[in-house]
């Protein structure tokens, strides 16, 4: 294990916490990385977040800042789509319903432009992130508090983000990260768990900010990341560089489903709010796991919504996948150490039962 992936990895397969499942931009819902089963086959899906081996959902250490990581995850690779948003529109990033309470922090979102060849095949150590997100301690009234993530508990283990309308149009990673400090209070001991997505903004905006390197976004004894939650805090500094001036900070809420999307693929111009492409769209659909409504499948290459399925029979789902619901014909039973769990009566997901 250390010889392959390093001490980072190993640190995390003994904590392993969650990953986004899914995004939503506008009610579609677009597939995220899945780490049941993607690492372990030659040709994965086409998603719009970046991949990983990071099958534990395990963490990135502070030992790590300094290496290629942090940016993405561990050993993370290029998404092979992109979903197109409105700067102004918002993203709800959909995480696996299995947070723990006590890993309080914050949560921070950034975006870094790709260049015209698109982030498909961006060399990630050049990424320039800037900060157009930032929550951290919300209220420290009692003892550690209430944080970033609490919030996210409370809106079904989702997070809502606006892309800032001033954002001039491109491509676009954006960087979405939890970071846990339960540990915090000894040097090392802060969990970072960061995920990335594709985008393709559109709109009429010209600013670009100036970012930094993933590389030297954070320091293990930065005050936001050595620190102490279980004493009483008057203030908290969000880890990272200052907040893009244009961000727009909102208030927390769900977001419904109503269709899954189709990664597009290749890059295209983008103009005043609109997308010419040349590029083909990918010609995989899946089905969404989602934690609020049954969804439809609507691809971006045909003018017919249809509904999809996993279908009966005696398979067993995977760790992390959907195993029951309202209106669900797919697999109830879960390959061992998952056991189906109900989220609500729309949805249950196989959950591993290994702590």
């Amino acid at each position: 294990m250390y010889s392959i992936f390093g001490p980072a990895l190993f640190a995390s397969l003994v904590a392993a916490h969650g990953h986004v499942t899914n995004i939503v931009i506008n009610g579609v819902s677009f597939d995220g990385w899945d780490i049941g089963s993607y690492p372990y086959t030659d040709s994965p899906p086409v998603v719009v977040a970046w991949g990983t081996p990071n099958t534990a959902n395990g963490f990135v250490a502070p030992d790590a800042y300094d290496t290629s990581d942090i940016i993405c995850h561990l050993n993370a690779t290029n998404a092979k789509g992109h979903a197109v948003v409105a700067a102004g529109d918002r993203v709800f990033l959909q995480w696996t319903p299995d947070w723990p309470e006590s890993h309080h922090g914050p949560i921070i979102d950034y975006l870094a432009g790709c260049g015209a060849s698109g982030c498909e095949t961006v060399d990630k150590t050049t990424l320039e992130f800037f900060k157009i997100s930032g929550v951290g301690l919300v209220d420290g009234t009692d003892v550690p508090g209430i944080w970033a993530d609490d919030q996210l508990i409370a809106h079904e283990s989702g997070w809502m983000v606006e892309i800032p309308p001033d954002i001039a149009p491109g491509h676009y990673v954006l960087r979405h990260e939890i970071i846990a400090l339960h540990g915090a209070g000894t040097e090392g001991g802060t969990q970072n768990y960061p995920q990335c997505f594709n985008l393709q903004i559109t709109g009429s905006g010209s600013d670009k900010p100036a970012g930094v390197l993933g590389t030297d976004l954070y320091s293990p004894t930065d005050p936001g990341i050595l620190v102490n939650i279980y004493t009483s805090l008057l203030t908290y500094i969000v880890p990272g560089p200052t907040l893009y001036s244009g961000a727009v900070s909102i208030t927390q809420a769900t977001s419904a489903i109503t269709a899954s999307g189709t990664p597009v693929t290749g890059t295209g111009a983008v103009t005043d709010g609109t997308t010419t492409t040349t590029a083909t769209t990918s010609k995989i659909t899946t089905t969404t796991t989602t934690t609020t409504l049954v969804t439809a499948t609507k691809t971006t290459s045909s003018k017919a919504t249809t509904t999809t399925s996993l279908g009966g029979g005696g398979a067993a789902q995977t760790p992390y996948g959907q195993c029951g619901g309202a209106s669900w014909t797919g697999p109830t039973a879960c390959a061992s150490p998952a056991a189906c769990s109900s989220v609500n009566q729309w949805y249950s997901q196989c959950l591993p039962t290994v702590a």
